[in-house]
């Protein structure tokens, strides 16, 4: 029996599909569209907790070169001089008999985030003392980063 819509016709050749696979341009640049969006959204914000991270650490650096200068002041009765600097932390000045260090726990004073070296002041504009990072730029107080520092 031969169902009245059931026709004899063959259906259309179809050109060889090819199987070694691969993307057309429209995928890869949809692909592209999409991690450039994800780069935009994203980047600036990892970009912001780099900084800013950078920043905490120099203050913690910082706060941690205060206390060490508390205990040189404990043990010698003043803080160290200009010419002294933050290596009085790690290694005795000639002038000083009563020195009990070292304060800090690192060989050498560490540098700041930005790899540039700490500034220290006797008498600082506030206190006995000021430690001041110049920050990212290297030059402190510009108008693109003010100083990190305790005073």
């Amino acid at each position: 029996m031969v169902l009245p819509f059931a026709s004899k016709r063959r259906p259309p050749i179809r050109a060889p599909r090819d199987t070694t696979g691969g993307f057309t341009l429209v995928e890869l640049l949809v692909v592209l569209v999409i991690l450039g969006l994800v780069m935009g959204l994203v980047g600036p914000r990892v970009l912001g907790y780099l900084s800013s991270s950078r920043e905490r650490t120099a203050h913690l650096q910082i706060e941690s070169f205060n206390a060490a200068l508390d205990l040189y002041f404990l043990d010698n009765a003043r803080y160290p001089t200009n010419s002294e600097g933050l290596e009085a932390l790690v290694r005795r000045p000639a002038s000083e008999p009563h020195w009990a260090g070292p304060y800090l726990k690192q060989a050498n004073v560490p540098v700041d985030p930005w790899g540039n070296p700490y500034s220290y002041h006797v008498p600082g504009k506030t206190g006995p003392y000021a430690i001041t990072s110049a920050g990212p730029d290297g030059k402190g107080g510009s108008t693109s980063q003010a100083a990190i520092g305790s005073d």
